[in-house]
């Protein structure tokens, strides 16, 4: 009681695009009477039978819901159950006195009329709380992270053991730098279930035949992918495929993985025609991200990063490049997180991640893939802020970009071939990101203006 679960949980839904229920609700709408009267009428024995029935009812419904349990349901045997075979259970942790602040006393709630009772409770009730998280949230994107199967946190490298599911053996993929940056702390967490090591070096299709060539792990085993998306794209893309698809832990290592590229199952190889190519979505079945594993980055790899914090700081309309590292990850993460978890295939809300990014990789490809990823997406940042009207100094004050010597004629067809003919461009309105279908002049103008020369 009083730790917010309603408020939270409508916020919840309303960024996954799930229905919202608040089980107190569901039992007084079903019952016609509020739960003080029942309480009062019934006794609290009916009450607990009453919810117990309502929860497996709402627990076992098919469609995905966000569901607000009220504090005492935890206390019965039969949700507890429920709760670990149909849901990701989130503690939304609260100081009991705080709690007591915003229910005890006054209110109408039964079991809120005696702070030393109140406070009994709650000692009674946290080690059932434990017992049945998943995760604990303090906030929205908490919850939001938990629900992706995200886990961060300053120094969370060195708990990778408990956060990769499963018994069976682990084959740890990574590229050569960032194995001897991190790799030891990642097989040390790891310890006896580590089962052999890969280092790789691109995203190719020679590299990824390599790794299959490479891996020994059944069915039950797990890859884990430590380091920046290049190597998430292609050890997700390895798991996914190996044996049909086993389980795989992204574990990003440079700012871009883990504010984005880690983010959401999208994984791929490139092909000399184009990045990315090849690719599915498969979900990584954790996400690992220690933001204290940033301090070994190079400043060149940190403004790539930035790109995309700005990016997600415009969609979000909140300057997240502002803050310190850890805060920047966690609401750059959540954001992401929960676009993916709306739209898992890519196929509506989560297209507003595009901000910017048509621009970006036709100067990239016009670059023969010379031009780093965050500089060409700060370019292309600068023409969608330009042409939605929008004031385009967050970008430059942040990221500083500058025009680029590529040929025009050959960012502007790949530029095409990117949007196969149709000229939908994300754009930023007052409202959010959204598509829009633009004329051609206007979109070559604004192609033309990132270019040097």
């Amino acid at each position: 009681m009083g730790a917010g679960k309603t408020t939270l949980g409508l916020e919840v839904a309303r960024r996954l695009g799930r229905d919202f229920v608040d089980l107190d609700r569901e039992i007084t709408q079903s019952a016609r009477e509020s739960i003080p009267e029942i309480f009062a009428r019934r006794g609290e024995v009916e009450f607990r039978v009453l919810e117990q029935a309502t929860a497996l009812d709402t627990l076992c419904r098919a469609k995905p819901a966000v569901v607000a349990l009220g504090g005492g349901a935890v206390t019965s045997a039969g949700i507890r159950r429920a709760l670990r075979e149909h849901a990701l259970t989130v503690h939304v942790e609260v100081d009991p006195g705080v709690a007591w602040k915003r229910v005890g006393g006054g209110g109408d709630r039964p079991l809120a009329r005696d702070e030393a009772a109140f406070r009994a409770l709650y000692d009674e009730r946290q080690p059932l709380y434990c017992e049945v998280a998943d995760a604990t949230a303090r906030d929205v994107d908490d919850v939001v992270l938990a629900a992706a199967g995200i886990r961060l946190g300053h120094g969370v490298l060195e708990l990778l053991g408990d956060h990769v599911p499963g018994e069976g053996a682990v084959a740890l993929v990574a590229d050569a730098h960032v194995a001897g940056i991190h790799g030891a702390a990642a097989q040390l967490a790891l310890g006896g279930r580590v089962g052999s090591t890969h280092e790789v070096s691109g995203k190719t299709v020679d590299e990824l035949a390599s790794l299959w060539s490479s891996l020994r792990i059944e069915r039950t085993g797990t890859i884990v992918a430590l380091g920046g998306g290049t190597t998430t794209d292609l050890a997700g893309f390895a798991a996914g495929t190996y044996m049909r698809g086993v389980g795989w832990v992204a574990v990003p290592t440079s700012l871009v993985g883990q504010v984005d590229a880690a983010i959401g199952g999208k994984t791929a190889v490139d092909l000399p025609e184009a990045k990315n190519l090849v690719g599915a979505f498969h979900w990584p079945v954790r996400t690992v991200i220690d933001p204290a594993l940033l301090a070994t980055l190079p400043e060149a790899e940190r403004r790539n990063g930035m790109a995309e914090v700005v990016k997600t700081g415009l969609l979000a309309g909140t300057p997240l490049w502002e803050l310190p590292d850890q805060e920047l990850v966690r609401r750059c993460a959540a954001f992401k997180a929960s676009l993916c978890l709306r739209d898992p295939h890519d196929r509506g809300p989560r297209r507003a991640l595009n901000l910017g990014h048509t621009f970006g990789h036709a100067l990239e490809a016009a670059s023969d893939y010379s031009l780093p990823h965050g500089r060409a997406v700060a370019l292309g940042l600068l023409a969608a802020l330009r042409l939605s009207g929008r004031d385009p100094r967050p970008v430059e004050d942040v990221l500083a970009p500058e025009p680029v010597r590529v040929d025009r004629d050959r960012a502007w067809e790949a530029l095409l071939r990117d949007k196969k003919g149709r000229l939908r461009i994300v754009l930023l309105g007052e409202e959010g990101a959204h598509e829009a279908e633009l004329p051609e002049a206007d979109v070559r103008s604004a192609l033309d203006a990132l270019i040097a020369g």
